[in-house]
């Protein structure tokens, strides 16, 4: 088989003329490029591929169209995140789509709408899962709304981006002038509309799941151990907690997993986010974030159809985590999502690593 790799390269000292080009196009902030990925978790991704044959490696900027036609793959496995704007995520596979070219994960609809969180929610909301009460502000001609709001303490994150992008401790608002404050500086500094959701209290957890239709399940549990944070701090994986107080050489001990939970409650969890992940239409795999409200009731907060796979175990990589609880090591979480792909579109098992027994 001759497979293609679709990813987004973080731009460094010795970026590409693709890269730079790209780089060009994203608003500059401080948080621009957290979404992309660091050479080490491509090559670790490329090497888990080489099991099924030559690896075609494809940067998703600039003439990608006409490199991926000219690759001639046999199928596309896509890690790209895309560079600027609401359908950014949907870019790679539309034109493998258009191509002819069968590609893992999810398709151009289900991650057009999972990354807009305004758009996932209203959807969850009507097929009666919980999320939290919300607005949209996509201007300054909307900031009124968040006088009239009686539901507060608020918290505000932009609508279309990931891996914490304009999350921080400061997106806690106590007050409507705090959130009218906080949604300013956000319509500035992203260029896109603000979602404005009521605060939930309580602890929160992610989960990872892989596979399709009645297949699909959870692999074991992830807890956000906050306490772990800096005294004081806001018990939210934001920013900070991320990239800032989480380092190399003092790696926060924040992830606990598999969560430490009765078996009531992380049935209520795998039930939500599986029932999430089915509403959106993933496939493949996905990760789902949850928190509970005041009264412990599990709500879905966001869903990454494109879950970060940093293969560094000390880099707190949610979904590499929770495969190697259940089992699995890095390469054979990559395989088995190739697997789980080329069943869904052949119904032929490749002879990957099994993942029978991983969920739990």
């Amino acid at each position: 088989m001759r497979i293609g790799l679709a990813f987004n390269q973080r731009p460094n000292g010795t970026k590409s003329n693709r890269s730079a080009r790209a780089a060009a196009d994203v608003i500059e902030t401080q948080d621009a490029y957290v979404e992309w990925d660091e050479p080490e978790t491509i090559d670790a991704v490329a090497d888990a591929l080489t099991f099924f044959g030559d690896v075609v490696r494809l940067e998703a900027i600039g003439d990608f169209p006409s490199r991926l036609r000219r690759a001639r793959v046999d199928f596309l496995f896509n890690m790209a995140e895309g560079v600027r704007g609401p359908n950014r995520e949907s870019h790679v596979p539309a034109i493998a789509e258009f191509l002819g070219i069968p590609y893992s994960a999810s398709d151009p609809l289900t991650l057009a709408l999972s990354l807009h969180k305004g758009r996932a929610k209203e959807i969850w909301a009507q097929r009666g899962l919980a999320t939290a009460p919300f607005v949209l502000i996509e201007s300054e001609a909307d900031l009124p709304t968040l006088k009239r709001r009686r539901r507060y303490p608020m918290f505000l994150k932009p609508v279309w981006e990931g891996s914490s992008k304009g999350i921080c401790q400061d997106s806690y608002c106590a007050k409507p002038g705090d959130a009218v404050a906080r949604s300013r500086e956000l319509l500035a500094t992203y260029q896109e509309p603000v979602l404005a959701e009521t605060y939930l209290s309580g602890e929160e957890f992610t989960a990872a799941i892989l596979g399709n239709g009645d297949e699909a399940d959870c692999l074991p549990l992830i807890r956000y151990r906050f306490e772990a944070l800096p005294e004081g701090a806001l018990p939210i994986m934001g920013y900070e907690a991320k990239w800032l107080w989480d380092k190399p050489d003092e790696p926060l001990d924040i992830l606990e997993c598999p969560a430490e939970i009765s078996e009531d409650m992380a049935d209520q969890l795998r039930k939500t986010a599986l029932a999430a992940y089915r509403a959106l239409g993933c496939r493949d795999w996905a990760r789902v974030d949850l928190r509970l409200d005041a009264a412990g009731v599990p709500h879905v907060v966001e869903i990454n159809p494109l879950p970060g796979i940093i293969p560094d175990p000390a880099a707190n990589s949610c979904f590499p985590l929770a495969a190697a609880k259940a089992g699995l090591t890095y390469q054979e979480l990559i395989q088995g999502v190739v697997g789980i792909a080329w069943k869904r579109l052949t119904g032929e098992e490749l002879g990957v690593p099994t993942l029978a027994g991983a969920a739990g």
